[in-house]
């Protein structure tokens, strides 16, 4: 039997979440291994790139996908467990359990719209796109979507930490960023000096003539309201400041983005999904996992005969 793609795949994890209850990744892929009849050199079956087994890693994308979905969950690292949606799924008994299926769920719908793409999502190895793109195009997508999940983990990670440790890191972000390049100290975390309402500060000089203040709000739900920004701009108003950032792990209100745009003091509103790619593109919280490279015919070398 061929090894099934990632998305044959997802009513199968349901299936096997919901009889044997909570399972790591590996269990997973072998009980599906079992069910699929799998021979010992298809269970070794490696990925183009040779990282991983092809199994192991169409069933991760499968975990991927039902998970950005709600249907499953992690209540610890590595461990998938069928959520009530999953179970009113399985109810449900749905025809086909795919990447189309999955659309009629919000936060499946949200984690599509991160890089604003238009085509159905795939895996690494057998992205299924339209037949009019390129190889090159091809790739662009398949990074596009292996972003966009990356930035969904990475927010829901950053989500689980404390206060303190999410006020830490939106400074290490900004200083990442090359604000305070003057020094690795011209950053540091406020809130807990009781510093009139400010989290963190950025010295732009090493005489702090120039200086950004920081607003951190590690929210799981609930958007940032105007109340909230214009409570930040006050503490500003009394640090004489004319710089401000205030990030969070949800949303802005439009009240809160129009509030911004009227007043004089430059206030930069920074949301969940901003967070999560800025940290990806300065490399905080991330670490690089394979490295590809694309080449070309070299027609200068051959001008030369």
């Amino acid at each position: 039997m061929p090894i099934p793609d990632y998305q044959t795949l997802m009513r199968p994890v349901l299936v096997t979440l919901d009889t044997q209850g909570d399972m790591s990744l590996r269990n997973l892929v072998d009980l599906l291994s079992d069910q699929y009849q799998l021979t010992d050199e298809e269970r070794r079956r490696m990925t183009p790139s040779k990282r991983s087994p092809l199994m192991y890693n169409r069933v991760a994308w499968a975990t991927t996908y039902l998970r950005k979905a709600g249907l499953i969950e992690s209540p610890q690292r590595g461990i998938s467990h069928l959520t009530a949606i999953g179970r009113q799924v399985l109810a449900e008994n749905p025809e086909k359990i795919d990447a189309s299926y999955l659309k009629q769920f919000e936060a499946f719908e949200e984690f599509r719209a991160i890089d604003n793409r238009s085509t159905e999502a795939a895996e690494t190895q057998t992205i299924e796109v339209s037949e009019a793109l390129d190889p090159t195009e091809r790739l662009e997508q398949a990074h596009q979507e292996l972003q966009a999940s990356l930035a969904d983990d990475l927010l829901a990670q950053v989500k689980r930490q404390t206060p303190e440790f999410f006020e830490k890191l939106v400074v290490e972000l900004m200083l990442a960023m090359g604000y305070g390049g003057w020094s690795e100290k011209a950053g540091q975390a406020t809130q807990y000096t009781n510093d009139g309402g400010v989290d963190g500060i950025i010295n732009e000089d090493p005489l702090g003539l120039d200086t950004i203040y920081l607003q951190a709000k590690r929210y799981t739900g609930n958007s940032v309201g105007r109340p909230d920004v214009q409570a930040f701009v006050g503490a500003l108003e009394m640090k004489r400041a004319r710089k401000g950032v205030f990030i969070t792990t949800s949303r802005f209100s439009r009240d809160a983005i129009d509030y911004v745009n009227m007043i004089e003091k430059r206030v930069v509103l920074i949301d969940g999904m901003q967070l999560a790619e800025l940290m990806i593109r300065y490399d905080l919280g991330v670490t690089v996992k394979d490295t590809y490279q694309v080449k070309s015919l070299d027609t200068d070398y051959f001008a030369e005969g």
